[in-house]
């Protein structure tokens, strides 16, 4: 057990510096460890280190302990200096010590405005706020939305704007199960929104550009202008940014879906495929040199150029970034005649990334990126020695096949978690789309160099097209074949550390011949199940309601077990992306069906009927309710604005809770909320506190 462990550390040393730095990361983010603590520590553990290095042998043979806790100390503090640093709320002049409401704020727009359905959407950066006549200067980023109307606004990257309209906190809409969309945006600095009539904003005749940025920007938009006017077709042309670029704004959600399903998502989003394929290209361009003197610097300058351009060009994702940090790696090492450990580069890589941003370790795609990469290193070689092929095509489709299955294995229970389903169909869709893809991205570069070309350009735009087309029929089909997918799938962190235990238990076994790893994977497994077991009997016994926070819509599910029946507007389970965003989280988190009626709880004539409680829902479409006598209710739900007011339903009604849901109109909600603090009544507005999830 003690020498794989120190072969570990020796052969990839930088893991001792990443292991301590994001457990610093971890812990100041769930913590929150006050700065002057966190400096205190680092203080005392590098005078430790210091003092190590001046003492006798003797005295590092007795305390070497106490000198590697100093080194953890060191990384842990570093980590968690770093997430606390990055937090942008520790700043003094972060905008949220010092806005109030109405106050008008000086706001540049820092990307180019992206087209939505009813608005522009951009990005902008606060640069002061005026309190009591006077221009306070402020930090942090703010989502700008852009009203449509006859002109197009005149917003580019670097206007500067004020904004008279109060800033909206950035809140999770509460509804069960779904993506934390206020922690997305606060690890990237975004804390307010603001949605723009022509009234609420004046455009300055200043800009603040940065030259970098702008030529990045102009850069990607020549590039986009060139596709845009070579493909035509909608579905190929958002494909075609998507792989080229990771421009995903113009990417249709139901192609998305398929490849999702599929598998193969990963192809969409550049990752170190992209990189290994460019790479690959550039290597071979500089072939023909080799023996020249001038290639030893002029192709790692140029290659390293290209690779950090297209990252940026790119948008600087996490992924891209992990594999240009890993590229660089191994062309600076090639470069001096020396092979770099894969795994120490991995762990390097990760380092340098999670010292610039920090929050990176909640990304799902840089979890998925490091998962993919490191079970392709452990897992294909042997994978691959399963079957041996004379034919050459068929060696190197097993060859691409043991390289898609390896990176299935360790980024299995990161899927289950984030995205609740396994892609069964992909090893053939993988099969075809990854070989294919790097095809259409060799397309794509070429279409780049010949499109002014006139017919030639044409031509390579056609064949451009064609290939897109024809690989998203492709994934369009298999996603259609029966069980393409397994969805629903729900695991909690300790599910998928248990998973991750049995995963390198059996691997151990295998690769190892190592009975212990057998048994240990096995408890784990067991463990696994059971958990689940129970979850499920818990599950089992469950009543509740739930009432959705669904934009101007109404949606409510009465849960009974593992079944629910569904009350609201009809068309919203028909929408795909409604449905999937707002509603299938919570129905995956609560294990649940659909059913047209339930065992123990009856809804009839609007009312919700179990054995502890009674609620009334009340639509515009309800008639006027006269009862005899008062009546006991626990909740009364009001829905799709109806014509009513408070103070005649509590004539009514004994009733302990108002509950206002988001399809009612904002002025409505106000007018009830001041209606119901006159009668003191107790009430909840889905659309300001999130969904309501009640047990019955």
């Amino acid at each position: 057990m003690i020498l794989p462990a120190i072969s570990i550390w020796r052969s990839v040393p930088f893991l001792r510096h990443l292991l301590p730095l994001m457990a610093g990361i971890l812990l100041q983010y769930q913590l929150h460890i006050q700065p002057d603590l966190l400096l205190v520590t680092a203080i005392i553990a590098l005078i430790s280190l210091i003092g190590f290095g001046i003492t006798p042998n003797s005295a590092i043979y007795i305390y070497g302990w106490w000198r590697g806790i100093a080194f953890l100390l060191v990384f842990m503090a570093t980590g968690g200096g770093l997430s606390y640093i990055n937090n942008i709320q520790n700043r003094p002049d972060w905008i949220g010590t010092r806005y109030m409401e109405q106050a008008p704020v000086l706001a540049t727009i820092i990307e180019p405005p992206i087209e939505k359905e009813r608005s522009f959407k951009a990005r902008a950066r606060a640069e002061s706020v005026l309190l009591d006549g006077r221009w306070q200067p402020v930090k942090g980023d703010i989502l700008v939305y852009f009203k449509k109307g006859r002109e197009r606004p005149g917003i580019n990257y670097g206007s500067q704007v004020i904004i008279t309209k109060t800033l909206q906190p950035i809140r999770n809409s509460g509804n069960p199960g779904t993506f934390n969309y206020e922690q997305y945006c606060s690890f990237q600095g975004i804390y307010y929104q603001a949605f723009l009539q022509p009234s609420d904003f004046r455009v300055l005749q200043s800009t603040s550009i940065f030259f970098l940025d702008d030529w990045l920007i102009q850069a990607r938009n020549k590039i986009l202008g060139l596709l845009r006017e070579k493909i035509h077709d909608e579905k190929q042309l958002g494909l075609a940014e998507a792989l080229l670029i990771g421009y995903r704004d113009d990417l249709d959600k139901a192609l998305v879906r398929s490849y999702s399903n599929t598998g193969v998502v990963h192809i969409i989003a550049i990752s170190g495929m992209h990189l290994a394929l460019i790479y690959g290209l550039l290597v071979l361009l500089f072939r023909p040199f080799q023996k020249q003197r001038w290639v030893r610097w002029v192709k790692p300058v140029t290659i390293l150029f290209v690779l950090w351009g297209f990252s940026f060009i790119a948008g600087a994702a996490p992924s891209i970034l992990r594999s240009t940090v890993m590229f660089s790696f191994i062309v600076l090492g090639n470069s001096i005649g020396k092979r770099g450990n894969i795994y120490n580069n991995l762990a390097a890589s990760a380092f340098v990334i999670l010292v610039f941003d920090p929050f990176s370790l909640w990304d799902a795609g840089f979890q998925l990126s490091y998962a993919a990469v490191l079970s392709i290193v452990i897992f294909s070689g042997p994978i691959r020695k399963w079957f041996y092929f004379n034919n050459r095509i068929l060696k190197a489709a097993w060859d691409l096949s043991s390289v898609t299955l390896s990176a299935q294995i360790l980024t299995l229970p990161i899927v289950l978690y984030h995205f609740h389903r396994i892609p069964t169909m992909f090893l053939l869709a993988n099969l075809f789309a990854v070989p294919f893809s790097g095809w259409i991205l060799y397309s794509e570069l070429l279409l780049l160099a010949v499109a002014k070309i006139p017919w030639i350009g044409t031509l390579a735009g056609s064949i451009t097209g064609w290939g897109i087309g024809f690989m998203n029929s492709f994934i369009e089909r298999v996603d259609q074949l029966p069980l393409s997918s397994l969805d629903s799938i729900y695991i909690t962190i300790p599910q998928s550390v248990l998973l991750y235990m049995a995963i390198a238990g059996v691997a151990w076994w295998l690769m190892k011949k190592y009975a212990g790893g057998l048994l240990f994977g096995l408890a784990c497994l067991v463990s696994f199940f059971a958990i689940r077991s129970i979850d499920f009997i818990q599950h089992n016994r469950q009543q509740k309601l739930v009432v959705y926070n669904v934009p101007q819509h109404s949606a409510i599910d009465i849960i009974e077990g593992r079944n629910y029946q569904f009350t609201g507007d009809s068309n919203i389970q028909m929408e795909t992306f409604t449905n999937d965003f707002y509603l299938q989280p919570s129905r995956i988190l609560h294990r649940i069906s659909e059913k047209d009626t339930l065992a123990s709880i009856q809804f009839q004539n609007n009312l919700i009927s179990s054995s502890h409680k009674n609620i009334l829902v009340i639509d515009a479409a309800t008639q006027k309710i006269i009862p005899a006598k008062r009546i006991q209710l626990d909740a009364i739900i009001l829905t799709k604005n109806p014509k009513i007011n408070l103070t005649r339903l509590s004539e009514q009604f004994n009733c302990s809770l108002y509950i206002f849901d988001a399809s009612n109109s904002l002025w409505k909600i106000n007018k009830w909320k001041k209606e119901a603090d006159s009668l003191h009544l107790r009430h909840y507005s889905v659309h300001e506190q999130g969904a309501l999830i009640m047990d019955l």
